[in-house]
């Protein structure tokens, strides 16, 4: 065993030192997601962080929002950012997807009406979750949808804009068990339902879509894997939101 000399000793200590310090250093620089710091991710569009600052007051209670946007007024193609906050700061929870709205596109705020084939524009909380079997992965309340269930779209009913048990006594309204998938996984979007005002929209939902581009008549929908990975994000206790509408709106929707 040969001694080991005291000068090469002391320059691997220090190096050693160094070597830490450095990690350290980029550790601090550059957090990652290993419950020790969060990774950043890419930075949002300034669309999307402009609106927000301009509505703090409306969503600075909520850690979760859904931006569902589109470049033309009239077009049915949106896109669907799922944004998170933690803990101060707005990132992107998992990469923005393609989703599909109203096959006139969305309405202008406050001009949504039954019927008119568009989607609305605005904030709207989040309401229970819904589909075909008992039970699904999410912590979203959640309630399974039957073959007696239906949601009411007759503006001259009582229970408009309600889900109802029962066949309703209406002139319309929508199966919420349906004999395709397009409800297999399902959300309420909170529109027009407090208070409820007749005529002006009804059964608002993200679901799963018919096909890819298949417009809706005023949903959000998309396909079954991705309505699956946001019930598996979605957290009532960070008071989830959803924002809708055109870029151009969102640029000039008054705050709160």
């Amino acid at each position: 065993m040969t001694a080991e000399n005291p000068d090469h000793a002391t320059d691997q200590k220090g190096s050693f030192r160094l070597r830490v310090a450095a990690t350290l250093f980029l550790f601090v620089l550059f957090p990652i997601s290993s419950g020790m710091g969060m990774e950043t991710g890419p930075p949002l569009p300034p669309l999307i962080q402009d609106f927000i600052a301009r509505h703090a007051p409306r969503t600075e209670e909520s850690k979760q929002l859904i931006l569902v946007t589109s470049a033309d007024a009239s077009s049915s193609l949106a896109t669907l950012h799922p944004l998170e906050k933690d803990p101060r700061t707005w990132t992107l929870a998992f990469p923005a997807f393609s989703a599909v709205i109203g096959e006139k596109g969305f309405a202008p705020v406050n001009k949504k009406r039954e019927g008119d084939g568009k989607s609305p524009t605005g904030i709207f909380l989040l309401g229970v979750a819904f589909g075909y079997a008992p039970s699904v992965k999410t912590r979203m309340p959640y309630r399974q949808a039957t073959r007696d269930d239906f949601w009411v779209d007759d503006p001259d009913a009582e229970t408009y804009n309600q889900w109802v048990r029962g066949k309703p006594r209406a002139a319309s309204y929508e199966k919420m068990k349906r004999d395709d998938n397009l409800y297999k996984y399902g959300i309420v979007i909170e529109y027009n339902r407090n208070p409820i005002v007749r005529g002006k929209g009804s059964a608002i939902f993200l679901h799963v879509w018919r096909s890819e581009g298949k417009p809706t008549l005023g949903c959000v929908a998309m396909p079954e894997d991705k309505i699956l990975k946001i019930l598996g994000w979605l957290d009532p206790n960070k008071k989830p939101l959803i924002v809708m509408g055109t870029e151009s709106e969102l640029m000039t929707m008054g705050s709160p």
